[in-house]
């Protein structure tokens, strides 16, 4: 990693989904994302890299990364945390779960920051050994998501002292599109906010420096705030890392 690219600007790569695809004369498997997230991460001051969904290829990419956000995108499968998959649920898209989770764990063991979008975050849940409610009208009134797509505002309580906190402020109006939550929270997380309704719109793992899980999506609203905080953190972590590895070459301090 040359310091050269750590003061301009971080990695961050961005798994992307793998859906059948449309465009000019073709209709195709690909490897896609919506260009929000993209837009900002490079909005937000970082060099976004999107990840495709083949888990025996991409482990070596993290290297060369600064950090990894796991967005959102179709439903976790119900098997890996042990449930029958609910008739509201979608089907699983098995290659993106390997891919992310191999990507997750291998990213919490070195230490790379990481930030789970919507199913990212219940993707870190279920890897922690947590659960997820399938359906959230079955428990609650309210949908989490607007129709046909859309994005429903909602305002979220976050947890004083945590590190949302100090990037968005205890309260704040966020945009949902989630009809999975977190039941159990997965072990070693904590949740740092919740929705006007009890379910938990947030966690963080604890213990293992910057691990954040957002339900709703920022790429789409409030992004400069959330993206430009953790686009900063993994600057100054890259930056870190690069002058004890500078230190650590020449026997000495490094300045």
């Amino acid at each position: 990693m040359s310091g050269a690219r750590v003061e301009s600007r971080p990695v961050i790569g961005i798994t992307a989904y793998r859906e059948r695809t449309q465009w000019s004369y073709w209709n195709r498997d690909a490897d896609v994302l919506p260009t929000a997230y993209a837009d900002a991460v490079a909005d937000a001051g970082g060099s976004p890299l999107l990840i495709p969904s083949r888990p025996d290829a991409v482990l070596d990419s993290l290297s060369r990364l600064d950090a990894l956000i796991i967005s959102g995108g179709p439903d976790v499968d119900s098997g890996l945390y042990n449930q029958p998959r609910h008739p509201a649920a979608g089907e699983p898209r098995r290659n993106r779960d390997a891919t992310e989770i191999a990507l997750l764990a291998a990213a919490v063991s070195a230490g790379t920051p990481v930030l789970g979008i919507c199913r990212g975050a219940q993707l870190l849940n279920v890897w922690c050994g947590g659960t997820l409610d399938q359906h959230i009208p079955d428990d609650l009134e309210k949908l989490h998501h607007g129709a046909n797509g859309a994005f429903a505002p909602r305002r979220v309580q976050i947890k004083k002292g945590s590190w949302l906190d100090s990037a968005l402020g205890e309260t704040n109006s966020v945009s949902c599109h989630h009809h999975q939550a977190i039941r159990v929270l997965g072990n070693g997380l904590r949740a740092t906010a919740w929705a006007e309704d009890g379910v938990v719109e947030a966690v963080e793992m604890e213990g293992h420096g910057m691990v954040q899980g957002v339900q709703w999506h920022p790429e789409e609203a409030q992004g400069s705030l959330l993206f430009g905080a953790f686009v900063e953190h993994c600057r100054t972590s890259a930056r870190d890392l690069a002058v004890s590895a500078s230190a650590s070459r020449t026997g000495g301090s490094a300045s």
